[in-house]
């Protein structure tokens, strides 16, 4: 009897033991709705309760298990694992990280423990990618337009092999792409997937790396395709290095769009063996391409220019001055720590050595912009500011430039002046011609040296549309 109240102690004793040594794991509750993660950013937690704390033993871990992108855990991914006796309190939280290479819509977690062995019941199911490529990329090689003509159609690509001017996302085996089309200037609808985009219909064209969900900065530049109305179409030509690009860096790549031949042209004059759908050249000027499209042609233009910058200015080629009036011109310019220097009628004006100039006088103006860090190279503006003349009615037939400011030079009607491409011709009494222009300011006579007292002088004003007018001039004194 003594014997037999001992094994049914004993038997007790173990199944108690059993029984604590078991352990049971709440459902993971995610710190997140979706995972998009990249090189910069691939953080997560998640947190569980499990009971009794008592049971686990000094070894074990938990660890957290990932299923595939369906939620299926028949070949889970261990993506944690914690220190062994480190987790002993419970609720506790638990931080990991994504694999490289994730990519669904349906993803899901378990948690389980190792000592004693128990597993959770799986997480609410959650969009997951690793952004492996997150930059921009282009397609097209960078050409804005493409054509294909009437029945046929355009292909688009996605650009490669990468390099410092693209990042392209074919690099990366493991990506797939989206195509889609816009239906106005802020949406769009998806087209198809993969590589390439096979277009027979006009519209405007961009791709996406396919991250689901998951936001991104992995898109393309977009294409405005064309259906040719004629034989004949424009479209556009890319450089490589930008347009100003370096020319110290090194040749630029001008690309055209896809066709079945090509010609390229410099400044008019077509380039002998440049045939191909691209050209290299370290050469600024205006290129040109025409691409056999099959059943039409297509004609591209692009003035190449290797300054290595831009730059513009804020006045128009001639300007008129009233009197008393200031004219303030502003250049605005990329170029990196850019001097400046202002001439007027070709010398340089002293101090003026900033991005804008007050102009008060009339005169041929210039500007040259220089960069000497990184592209060294120069820009130059031109312009002409001219005093507003005033409007006499009638050509008059004395001059006397004696420096009272009353007809000190001949003033003509503004009919007859600059900007109306008027021919102003002044003739000696001996037939020699002291003045011929097509763009009078209204300052004859200058620097005038006469022997003879009030001479006489012939003019012959021929407008461009209207009748010659004829007459003379006396030089009172």
């Amino acid at each position: 009897m003594k014997n037999f109240t001992l094994i049914t102690l004993m038997l007790c004793a173990f199944t108690l033991s059993s029984v604590n040594a078991q352990v049971v794991i709440g459902k993971p509750n995610l710190g997140f709705t979706q995972a998009c993660a990249s090189e910069s950013f691939n953080t997560y937690n998640v947190t569980f309760v499990f009971s009794p704390p008592a049971a686990l033993t000094g070894s074990n871990q938990f660890i957290i298990e990932l299923s595939d992108e369906t939620g299926d855990f028949a070949t889970p991914t261990v993506i944690y694992s914690s220190p062994a006796g480190s987790v002993t309190t419970s609720p506790a939280t638990l931080t990991f990280s994504l694999p490289t290479t994730i990519a669904g819509e349906a993803f899901k977690i378990r948690i389980k423990s190792t000592s004693p062995a128990a597993t959770s019941s799986s997480s609410d199911s959650f969009a997951a990618y690793y952004k492996i490529q997150d930059t921009p990329f282009t397609i097209n090689n960078l050409i804005e337009s493409a054509v294909f003509c009437s029945g046929d159609s355009y292909l688009l690509t996605i650009d490669n092999p990468g390099g410092p001017m693209n990042d392209s996302p074919l690099q990366y085996p493991s990506l797939t792409f989206n195509w889609f089309k816009e239906t106005s200037e802020t949406t769009s609808v998806f087209v198809a997937s993969g590589q390439s985009l096979e277009v027979t219909e006009a519209g405007t064209y961009f791709a996406e790396t396919n991250y689901g969900t998951c936001t991104s900065n992995s898109f393309s530049n977009k294409v405005v395709i064309t259906e040719a109305a004629s034989s004949e179409t424009n479209t556009s030509i890319s450089s490589s290095l930008g347009n100003p690009y370096c020319h110290e860096i090194g040749p630029t790549i001008l690309s055209s769009i896809q066709g079945e031949s090509y010609q390229w042209f410099k400044d008019g004059e077509q380039i002998n063996g440049a045939t191909d759908q691209m050209y290299e050249t370290n050469e600024a000027g205006a290129y040109s391409v025409i691409v056999d499209l099959g059943d039409c042609s297509a004609t591209a233009l692009i003035d190449l220019e290797n300054s290595g910058f831009n730059s513009s200015i804020d006045v128009a080629e001639i300007n008129e001055l009233e009197e008393g009036e200031t004219l303030t011109a502003t250049v605005t310019t990329t170029a990196i720590s850019p001097q400046f220097q202002w001439f007027k009628d070709e010398v340089t004006i002293a101090g003026e050595t900033n991005s804008s100039l007050d102009i008060t006088a009339s005169g041929n103006y210039k500007v040259i912009i220089t960069q000497n860090i990184g592209c060294s190279s120069t820009k130059e503006f031109v312009f002409r500011v001219t005093e507003q003349f005033p409007n006499v009615e009638k050509i008059p037939n004395i001059v006397s430039p004696n420096g009272d400011n009353i007809n000190d030079t001949w003033i003509i009607p503004k009919e007859f002046t600059s900007g109306s491409e008027t021919q102003v011709m002044i003739i000696n009494s001996q037939g020699k011609t002291v003045l011929n222009t097509n763009d009078y300011q209204n300052n004859w006579p200058e620097n005038l040296s006469f022997k003879d007292v009030n001479p006489v002088y012939f003019y012959i004003i021929t407008p461009k549309n209207s009748q010659t007018r004829k007459g003379s001039i006396t030089v009172v004194k």
